[in-house]
């Protein structure tokens, strides 16, 4: 198989699909990713508006406050982001916009997902800070952001610069 073909050529001839079927199946793809984390990122966005209304969050220092407006804002950010295909969906459907709306949708999952990162790392700096100390939250945290970073981010990265254009199934023959 020849790995500099272009995505359109090497789909037409690998899959037989045509640029509009591609443009389907990778909205679908898309849609299947999101609705994984759509559920669990409104969750955690419900939970975290509640905290406040507590009445140990009060008793918290201003550092503890930041962490969690912190936390509280990146969830919010990540709901709005990881939801938002649906909204363009909706404004663009029947406009023959498919392309256009995979495009923003693909940049709205990305930033949703490190929107995500961040308040699940600001979750984890909240929970260890109440249950142990401060110092169990600072270290929970910056646990989070190296698994974070490390599987969201560089190892996926990693295997995209190491792709050598053979794909399993191309392997397994």
């Amino acid at each position: 198989m020849e790995y500099n073909l272009g995505d359109d050529d090497w789909d037409r001839r690998e899959r037989n699909e045509t640029p509009t079927q591609r443009l389907d199946r990778n909205w679908s793809g898309l849609l299947q990713e999101l609705r994984v984390v759509q559920t669990g990122v409104q969750l955690l966005t419900g939970f975290l508006l509640t905290v406040p209304f507590q009445d140990r969050f009060y008793v918290q220092d201003n550092i503890f406050q930041s962490i969690y407006l912190v936390t509280v804002s990146a969830s919010v950010g990540a709901t709005i982001l990881l939801l938002a295909p649906a909204s363009m969906h909706r404004i663009l459907f029947r406009r023959h916009r498919l392309k256009t709306l995979i495009d923003a949708s693909q940049r709205c999952a990305l930033g949703g997902l490190v929107l995500l990162g961040i308040a699940l790392t600001g979750v984890m700096m909240l929970v260890f800070e109440l249950v142990i100390g401060r110092t169990a939250g600072w270290f929970a945290g910056a646990v989070t952001v190296v698994l974070f970073v490390a599987f969201w981010f560089a190892i996926p990265w990693r295997y995209r610069e190491l792709d050598t254009g053979e794909d399993l199934h191309d392997r397994a023959s």
